[in-house]
């Protein structure tokens, strides 16, 4: 167990205070926490929120999730996962009302890359539960902390999940969901061993039933995102593969009491039967012109409706950021902005944006990564038209480093400390990442 020194003092608790003083953001500028994020002082950036750096080394990719959570339970605690550039899984813990930082290393030296990011659960107990697994590893691994909303005071010992699908793909992307209504089940999702997607759910403690594909795309590796009322329902984003193998498209569809359902309601089919995306709603048709796609969030609103972020790709250098909400009877989807290319360094991972992610406690705020300059920099976005229009804060402004896949943590606001979590540093490629995490105060 590491424990952080104590935060730095707040200037400002939520990004609603962005006309604070040039002379308060050019101090905070001269901070080591603010020349480690790479940031500037000067009157571009003087309206800025102050930020801190969480974690001096770490990373994630954007398919594993929740990589952070808010609790509210004994303690207003927020949870944050990521691996550092040694390989160490690691969770740091943020207790909003004393300001104590405690950082946990659950599995120390294990396999540098940043796919291997842990993922979050807070059970209806109160217990911590982090998955991880190596990218394409062969075992899917978990622990619970001994204590109560609390990471400090140790875990059980590291268990397996003892199921995947047929294939040699191993294990990846773990994202963990409870849902109170079936008391309290726990479902698990991944990318199996027949590179698609795959899910198991508990039985009571720690009995898994067989893992199952959730959807089939023979021969190719489609891509989801999952997002839960925690309650009886559990939403699904996805493409049908890699967009470097096909011309990708979006579908949703959600799962509800055993079955899965298109978005406008109609019955697909049973949760135990794998569908292919041909049976899900398409929200993008990549076939109609505008190029392959990437999904990168989705959330629900205040009326339990999905929300989507996703990339397009008019081409592989022109990256193009897409809002797309469902109005009830239909998908709107509108393109946000251009974010330029990769973030990668290194050649390979062309299609690697800033990322575009939403406030999962208020869809109506976007947070994005996007090309200003040489460098990525993180801005959040807010409709108060359903997408419609827009206004843009910048979070982060006149950077020597790049800035990138933004995130807030499930069940806090984006305007709290801590509300807005993100990468910066190089990022030369998944297994080479030189980042820190850096977090608003």
């Amino acid at each position: 167990m590491v424990t952080l020194p104590p935060k730095p003092p707040t200037r400002r608790a939520v990004l609603g205070g962005l006309a604070s003083a040039a002379g308060a953001f050019a101090a905070a500028a001269a901070t080591p926490a603010a020349q480690a994020a790479g940031l500037r002082a000067g009157a571009a950036a003087a309206a800025l929120p102050a930020t801190h750096t969480l974690a001096p080394s770490g990373a994630w990719c954007w398919f594993g999730d929740p990589r952070a959570v808010h609790h509210r339970g004994r303690y207003r605690r927020t949870f944050v996962g990521y691996i550092t550039s040694s390989g160490d899984i690691r969770v740091t813990q943020y207790d909003h009302d004393s300001g104590e930082y405690v950082t946990s290393t659950l599995d120390a030296g294990f396999e540098i890359d940043d796919h291997n990011t842990p993922s979050i659960l807070i059970r209806h107990t109160g217990h911590v539960v982090v998955f991880w697994s190596g990218h394409q590893g062969p075992s899917m691994y978990y622990r619970r902390s001994v204590a109560l909303e609390d990471v400090g005071r140790g875990w059980e010992r590291t268990k397996e999940i003892p199921t995947n699908t047929e294939g040699g793909t191993g294990y990846t992307y773990p994202n963990p969901v409870e849902l109170s209504a079936e008391n309290n089940k726990l479902y698990l999702f991944w990318r199996g061993g027949n590179y698609n997607p795959t899910w198991s759910t508990t039985t009571g403690g720690d009995r898994w039933t067989d893992a199952a594909t959730l959807v089939s795309v023979p021969g190719q590796r489609p891509y989801v995102k999952v997002a839960s009322n925690d309650v009886d329902t559990i939403h699904f984003a996805f493409t049908e593969a890699h967009p470097r193998n096909l011309n990708t498209s979006i579908y949703h569809m959600y799962y509800r009491a055993g079955s899965l359902y298109r978005t406008d309601g109609s019955r697909i089919g049973p949760l135990s039967t794998a569908v292919t995306p041909a049976q899900a709603t398409k929200v993008y048709d990549a076939d109609a012109g505008g190029g392959k796609s990437w999904v990168h969030d989705i959330a629900l609103d205040g009326r339990g409706r999905p929300v989507i972020t996703f990339a397009r790709f008019p081409t592989d250098t022109d990256h193009r950021y897409h809002y797309a909400r469902w109005n009830g009877t239909a998908w709107e989807d509108r393109e946000l902005t251009a974010a330029g290319g990769t973030i990668a360094e290194k050649p390979g991972e062309i299609n690697y944006s800033g990322g575009i992610t939403l406030d999962h406690t208020n869809p109506s705020v976007v947070l994005l990564s996007r090309r200003i300059g040489s460098v990525n920099e993180i801005e959040r976005w807010t409709t108060t038209s359903g997408g419609t229009t827009w206004e843009r804060e910048a979070v982060t402004a006149d950077s020597t480093v790049t800035q990138v896949r933004p995130i807030t943590p499930r069940g806090l606001d984006s305007g709290e400390r801590l509300g807005i979590l993100w990468m910066a540093g190089r990022y030369p490629s998944y297994t080479e990442y030189q980042t820190h995490i850096q977090a608003t105060s």
